[in-house]
């Protein structure tokens, strides 16, 4: 889905979904009593765009909120986890990296079914378009600028100064990300077996950089999973933590640069597009500004780190695939992610020999 039908789709709100309604008035009892300035009536609409958590925009004659919840019903273990988002969001209100106000977080699943937290509403533009369309030339340039700089400063938190030190497993990502999603396309046979990645889970564990860091990275850090200001090139909030880890930041840094090289009827990407006609930086520019923000002199192993990305997202559409042929994904989202996977298993398989 490409340009104004994704804006179309995602961008706004709707009625919230038969599936994912809640007392209302056990939240907004909730909220009187949890949530400092509250003043109902309160009216609950749900947002149009594809998060994995439901997500509300509340209403008051004074506020508007956010609410991010659990879905309903069983869940795979650690899936959905909004209170960790909460949690990195109050982390990183303390930093220079931009996030939406905490105003509430609930672990109760009495209130409304599942757990949830309220957030500010922040005011802004999202955009579903990688080329960002109706932005001038100048600002569509600074507006990259600002994603880079955005990136650069999370990867520059101390996490154990904001008391993240136990948010994951130190050390090793690589071997065990290629391991984790090897042994689940290895495993997902419905879905059936793939030249590209058969080479991709023999090449990459063999060839994992000798360098090994470890920063909070946020896992899906994508120009629509941002909000900037309404009229300036500039980020507002970070949005969708759900992926965040401590993790190695050239890994998250290429997963955002993969845009690059991502087709955009896929996701939010750049490849096909004129970015010297549209003002946007080169990938290897791109490259050099993050460095030049984070003290590297380069990225040697970028290729690595695409080819290890591309891969991920290419298992996880494998596995998207496996639900589709059993028949327990059925929507025309699952079957477009479905019959993406070859291409995105080639694109890793691209970047794999990239680097030979």
């Amino acid at each position: 889905m490409t340009g104004a039908l994704s804006q179309a789709a995602n961008a706004g709100t709707t009625a919230v979904r038969d599936a994912h309604r809640f007392d209302e008035a056990a939240l907004a009892a909730w909220m009187a009593e949890h949530v400092v300035g509250f003043a109902g009536p309160l009216t609950v609409e749900q947002f149009k765009g594809g998060q994995s958590n439901p997500t509300y925009r509340l209403h008051t004659p004074t506020a508007a909120y956010v609410l991010r919840r659990k879905p309903p019903g069983p869940l795979l273990k650690g899936a959905h986890d909004v209170l960790r988002e909460a949690r990195i969001l109050t982390a990183l209100a303390k930093t220079n990296v931009p996030v939406a106000p905490i105003h509430g977080v609930c672990a109760d699943d009495d209130v409304i079914g599942t757990p949830f937290f309220v957030m500010g509403l922040v005011e802004g533009r999202i955009f579903w378009d990688a080329t960002f369309p109706d932005v001038s030339r100048e600002h569509r340039a600074a507006c990259f600028d600002a994603m880079n700089a955005t990136l650069a400063a999370l990867h520059g938190v101390d996490y154990e100064a904001v008391g993240l030190g136990d948010y994951g497993r130190l050390g090793n990502y690589f071997a065990r990300q290629i391991a984790r999603w090897s042994r689940q396309y290895r495993e997902d046979t419905d879905a059936g077996c793939d030249p590209a990645m058969d080479a991709l889970v023999e090449w990459l564990p063999a060839n994992i950089p000798t360098d090994d860091e470890t920063r909070i990275v946020h896992g899906d850090f994508r120009c629509d999973n941002m909000i900037f200001h309404p009229t300036e090139p500039r980020i507002l909030a970070v949005l969708d933590w759900e992926l965040s880890t401590l993790g190695h930041p050239l890994a998250d840094f290429a997963y955002h640069a993969m845009m690059y090289r991502m087709p955009p009827e896929i996701v939010a990407g750049l490849a096909g597009a004129d970015i010297a006609a549209l003002g946007i930086p080169t990938e290897q520019d791109y490259i050099a500004a993050y460095c030049a923000r984070t003290g590297r002199a380069a990225i040697p192993d970028h290729d690595f780190y695409v080819a290890f990305n591309f891969f991920r997202l290419a298992a996880i559409f494998h596995g998207i695939k496996g639900r589709v042929i059993r028949g327990t994904a059925a929507s025309a989202h699952a079957r477009n992610r479905a019959a993406s996977f070859p291409q995105v298993a080639r694109l890793a398989l691209d970047a794999m020999e990239a680097c030979r």
